[in-house]
């Protein structure tokens, strides 16, 4: 099963693994606790509306934004299982790409994607 909160957590990870801070200087910014912000991260809690703004903010990243990095996430990790279940399912325009998704796991439930970028845009399309 894809879950949304493991999702989320590796985007807000890498917003702000990309800024070179730290989850100390993020949820002292957001007024989060440390092992708050590290269990949202890791996918371990679900994070309120409100939650998502104050690290938003704390990371100066428009919420619309990480939401969109998540979905391009989320709609390639259903391709993938799509792709894994029965090729037959995968609509054709997509099915020739499939052969250069890598997919990658540490287990059933956390899924790891690489694709090349006209992927993407088949998938946003």
């Amino acid at each position: 099963m894809i879950l949304l909160r493991r999702l989320l957590g590796d985007v807000l990870r890498r917003q702000r693994q990309r800024q070179g801070r730290t989850l100390r200087e993020v949820s002292s910014s957001a007024r989060v606790s440390l092992g708050y912000l590290s269990e949202v991260e890791r996918g371990q809690k679900e994070a309120s509306s409100e939650l998502l703004a104050a690290i938003c903010d704390a990371l100066d990243v428009r919420m619309s934004e990480l939401m969109r990095e998540v979905s391009d996430e989320l709609a390639l990790a259903e391709l993938a299982r799509s792709a894994a279940s029965t090729d037959s399912s995968v609509p054709a325009p997509v099915r020739p790409m499939l052969g250069s998704v890598s997919v990658t796991g540490v287990s059933p439930e956390r899924v790891t994607i690489k694709a090349p970028a006209e992927a993407v845009g088949v998938v946003a399309a």
